[in-house]
């Protein structure tokens, strides 16, 4: 199967991990929920039962569902965005940059082999991506934030990948924010809901980047700033200005409708609000309708 970039089409194909594969049981949950910086200890039964309602959501835009089996993985593995980058060439797998999350582009290599998803390449170490660091701007634009989690090596091994066949990486720097421990990707800060249209946090983006997006034509939609650490910013586009979003952030939904945009709701408290993932991070959209 052919994949392909883009951040805001039509999902047509798409890659999951469930929470029953992902966090597999309560105690696998105790065990590691601190380790890994989760704000509270996930309720295993009660992330099964969001996670359901989750997928039954991509089941009624009568998407093709590709779920990943269970694997010697952390919690984390149910963010599955992160350790692939869909490319009209196929996949790129990411060398993750948070060491309990390493095993988790193997375990996605596996999947597309026995399934006929074709890979395009890998970024290896001393390399670092992470696909919540990388987003579509248009169909010859990578937008990628350098972080904690994304270093200047995974960069150039994606330019090296992406240019000869007419990308340009868009390198974004970061800051700091919380430090090292801290799930801050690009994604934290930008959602692509259409060609013109993008959810956006500013006061932790780069100017040039903010101006970059308005010179190409973006209207922003600002995400209000009490709802940042809620995921407020962080929207899937299911269609262009058809979009996913995580209950309780009342005030950013509001400034979408009124942008154009139709809204989906889902109960994530369990899979998103504690893990800080929310559903650009639980999804790997491999085909989208451009």
């Amino acid at each position: 199967m052919q994949t392909c970039h883009s951040d805001f089409g039509l999902i047509q194909s798409i890659l999951l991990k469930s929470a029953t594969e992902a966090f597999q049981s309560q105690e696998k949950i105790n065990e590691e929920w601190k380790k890994l910086n989760y704000t509270e200890k996930v309720a295993f039964e009660a992330s099964v039962k969001e996670y359901n309602q989750f997928k039954a959501i991509f089941k009624n835009q009568d998407a093709e569902i590709h779920l990943l089996p269970k694997s010697i993985s952390s919690l984390d593995s149910i963010y599955c965005r992160d350790a692939a980058l869909a490319t009209d060439f196929g996949l790129i797998l990411c060398n993750m940059g948070k060491e309990a999350r390493r095993s988790e582009p193997h375990a996605i290599e596996e999947y597309c082999l026995q399934n006929g998803i074709q890979i395009f390449g890998k970024v290896e170490a001393p390399g670092t991506c992470e696909g919540g660091d990388m987003c579509w701007l248009d169909e010859k634009t990578l937008a990628v934030g350098h972080t904690y989690r994304t270093n200047l090596e995974g960069i150039r091994q994606l330019r090296g990948l992406l240019e000869p066949k007419g990308i340009e990486v868009f390198q974004v720097e970061l800051p700091h924010y919380k430090g090292p421990s801290d799930v801050f990707h690009l994604m934290s800060i930008i959602s692509p809901l259409d060609k013109d249209l993008a959810l956006v946090y500013s006061p932790l983006m780069p100017i040039y980047f903010r101006n970059e997006l308005l010179k190409r034509g973006f209207q922003l939609v600002e995400c209000a700033e009490e709802e940042f650490d809620s995921m407020g910013c962080n929207v899937l586009a299911l269609a262009p200005r058809k979009c996913l979003v995580v209950e309780g952030n009342p005030i950013t939904a509001q400034r979408l409708i009124e942008s154009g945009c139709e809204l989906i709701t889902y109960a994530g408290n369990e899979i998103s609000q504690k893990g800080c993932g929310g559903p650009t991070c639980l999804t790997r959209p491999l085909v989208r309708e451009i």
